[in-house]
C-alpha cells in the first residue's frame, strides 16, 4: 500500500453509503471476478470513466481484445461518489503558468480539449440513452471574500482575450436575482460550459454499454500481484491470473503503488467529503436565497462545492482532511456540517442524510498525464484529474485507446496532458507536503 493512501481507504467490499448509491439506478449486468488463467490483448485496471472509455473505444474502433479488472464493481471509486460537475477543469494551475510552460497554442489547445471532454459526456448520454440527471447551465464561481471581485473582473478579461470565452460577472444583487446567493459570496462569474450529473448513473450506463460492446467487465477482482515474463504482463488476482501484451492502469487516486510501481512516487491522493442534506423545501430554499439548481463553487484553494439536487437536497463538498482512517471520517462530517451552517445558515439546520468521502488525485505538474509509462510503450495510463475528472476522465480515457492505436492525431491532445508524468521530489514525504499544503492553503483563503 503507498504511504499516501491508509488501508481503510480500500474497502473494496464495502458499498459507499452516498446519496448516489442510494439513488442509482442498478448495474444490471454480470461483473463476475476473473476465475482461472485467462489472457487478452490489452487488461485494464480500473473499471471508472477512465477504464470504461478506454476499453469502449479500444473494442469498437479498433477491435482490441480487452478486459477490465475492477477492485469492486464499476464506479465504486472516484466515478461514482464525486459531485457531479461535467465542467472544464482537471489542472490546478493558472493559465498564466501554463502558458509559460507549455506555449500559448498548446494551453489554447487544451482549454478546447476541456470543453470538447465535456461535450463528450453529453453526446455519450444522449447516443446510449444513458439516464444520468444532466442538468445544463455551466458552473458559476463565486467570491469568498469581497477582495476576490477584482480576481473575477481579471478573470473575465483574460479567457475573453486569450481564448475567445465570454464568461458573465455576476453582483451580489444579480446573485440574488437569479436565486444564487448566501451571505458569505461577494458576486460571481458564470461560465456556461458544463452541467450536472448522476454520477453512479453515468458510470453505470457506461459500463452497460462497454459490456454490450463485449468486453468482461471483472468486478471483485483486485489486481494482488504484477509481474513481467517473456515481455507480457501477468495480473494476478485472488481468483485468477491474465496476462496481457498491453495494460492500462486506470485507478487515478486509488493507484497501489506496491502494485504498480510505474507509478510510484508520481500521485498525491487528496481527500475529497461530500454532505447531503434531507429535501429541503420551497420555503427554505427561498428563505436561503438559493433556489437555482446551477453547479457552484467558490474561489477558495481548498474549495467548497455544492448544488440543489432534483429532490431539493442540497449536495455540499469540500476538499481537505489528511486522515483516511475509519476513525477519521466522523470529525470530517462534523467539520462539514459546521461549514454548511456557516455558510449557509438556513440549509445548515436541515438533517444531513448522507455523508462519504473519497480521492482525487494530483500530479507533481498539477495537470492530468495521459500516455506510456514505460519504454516499450506496454503500460499506459490516463490519470490526475484534481478533483474534475468527470469529462476529462472521459475524454482521456477514450484519447488514451487513440494514442496506443498509433492513431495520435485522432486524440488531439496538447501536450499539456502528454509530456510527463513526474515524480514528486523526495516522495516519501508527499504526506507531509500535503499537511503543509493545507496550512497555506488555508492561510491565502482567509486573506
Amino acid at each position: 500500500m503507498p504511504s499516501t493512501i491508509h488501508a481503510d481507504a480500500f474497502h473494496f467490499d464495502h458499498p459507499v453509503q452516498s446519496y448516489w448509491e442510494a439513488s442509482a439506478a442498478p448495474l444490471g449486468i454480470a461483473t463476475s471476478p476473473l476465475s482461472g488463467d485467462t489472457q487478452c490483448d490489452v487488461a485494464v485496471i480500473g473499471g471508472g470513466y477512465t477504464g470504461l472509455a478506454a476499453a469502449l473505444r479500444l473494442k469498437t474502433e479498433y477491435g482490441v481484445d480487452v478486459r477490465i479488472l475492477e477492485a469492486a464493481e464499476p464506479g465504486w471509486g472516484a466515478s461514482g461518489r464525486n459531485g457531479g460537475f461535467a465542467c472544464i477543469g482537471s489542472h490546478k494551475r493558472s493559465y498564466s503558468s501554463l502558458i509559460k510552460s507549455y506555449g500559448l497554442d498548446d494551453t489554447r489547445r487544451f482549454y478546447g480539449t476541456m470543453k470538447d471532454a465535456v461535450d463528450m459526456v453529453g453526446d455519450l448520454c444522449r447516443r446510449h440513452g444513458i439516464d444520468a440527471w444532466i442538468h445544463d447551465g455551466g458552473e458559476i464561481s463565486l467570491a469568498h471574500l469581497p477582495s476576490r471581485w477584482a480576481e473575477l473582473e481579471e478573470e473575465r478579461d483574460f479567457m475573453a482575450r486569450i481564448f475567445g470565452e465570454k464568461l458573465t460577472l455576476l453582483t451580489v444583487a444579480e446573485l440574488k436575482e437569479k436565486g444564487l446567493w448566501a451571505p458569505t459570496f461577494h458576486g460571481g462569474i458564470h461560465n456556461t460550459t458544463g452541467f450536472s450529473i448522476h454520477p453512479l448513473n453515468y458510470v453505470r450506463g457506461l459500463a452497460r454499454v462497454v459490456h454490450q460492446a463485449g468486453v468482461p467487465i471483472h468486478g471483485g477482482s483486485r489486481v494482488l500481484r504484477w509481474e513481467e515474463t517473456g515481455g507480457r504482463h501477468r495480473l494476478t488476482t485472488a481468483g485468477g491470473t491474465l496476462t496481457a501484451n498491453r495494460v492500462v492502469v486506470a485507478t487515478n487516486g486509488y493507484t497501489p503503488e506496491d502494485v504498480s510501481s510505474y507509478h510510484a512516487g508520481r500521485l498525491m491522493p487528496a481527500l475529497s467529503n461530500i454532505i447531503v442534506t434531507r429535501p429541503l423545501s420551497e420555503a427554505e430554499r427561498t428563505e436561503q436565497g438559493w433556489t437555482s439548481r446551477l453547479m457552484a463553487f467558490d474561489t477558495r484553494n481548498l474549495l467548497h462545492y455544492f448544488r440543489l439536487l432534483p429532490d431539493g437536497r442540497f449536495l455540499f463538498g469540500g476538499r481537505g482532511g489528511t486522515d483516511a482512517t475509519d476513525g477519521g471520517a466522523a470529525p470530517m462530517q462534523r467539520h462539514m456540517t459546521e461549514t454548511l451552517r456557516r455558510m449557509f445558515p438556513v440549509f445548515g439546520t436541515a438533517e444531513i442524510t448522507h455523508f462519504w468521502r473519497g480521492f482525487v488525485c494530483l500530479a507533481y505538474d498539477l495537470v492530468p498525464y495521459v500516455g506510456p509509462l514505460d519504454d516499450r510503450r506496454s503500460v499506459w495510463t490516463a490519470i490526475a484529474y484534481h478533483g474534475n475528472g468527470v469529462a476529462m476522465a472521459t475524454y482521456s480515457g477514450s484519447a488514451l485507446a487513440d494514442l496506443m492505436s498509433g492513431k495520435p492525431e485522432r486524440a488531439k491532445l496538447p501536450s499539456v496532458v502528454t509530456r510527463r508524468l513526474a515524480r514528486f521530489p523526495f516522495a516519501g514525504l508527499r504526506p507531509l507536503y500535503m499537511k503543509g499544503a493545507y496550512l497555506w492553503f488555508n492561510y491565502q483563503d482567509s486573506h
